[in-house]
C-alpha cells in the first residue's frame, strides 16, 4: 500500500482509495480550499507568452469605431 498525504493539510490518509470520497483530500473541507485557491487565481499553469496584450487600448488613445 501507497502513503498517501492531503496536498493541502499534509495529514495521512491510510486504507483505501475508496474511503475518501473526496480523493485526493482527506476531507470536503480541503477539497473546498483548493478550490478556492483555484478560483482566487493562487494556482497557474504554465504556458507561452504570445507577447499580445489585448488588455491595453491601442496607442492613439482614441477608441477605433469612433473614427
Amino acid at each position: 500500500m501507497s502513503k498517501v498525504r492531503c496536498p493541502i493539510c499534509d495529514a495521512a490518509m491510510p486504507g483505501n482509495r475508496q474511503d475518501y470520497p473526496d480523493y485526493p483530500f482527506c476531507s470536503r473541507r480541503c477539497r473546498i480550499i483548493d478550490l478556492g485557491r483555484w478560483l482566487g487565481e493562487e494556482y497557474r499553469v504554465a504556458g507561452k507568452e504570445t507577447g499580445d496584450d489585448r488588455s491595453t487600448p491601442s496607442e492613439g488613445g482614441e477608441d477605433e469605431s469612433a473614427r
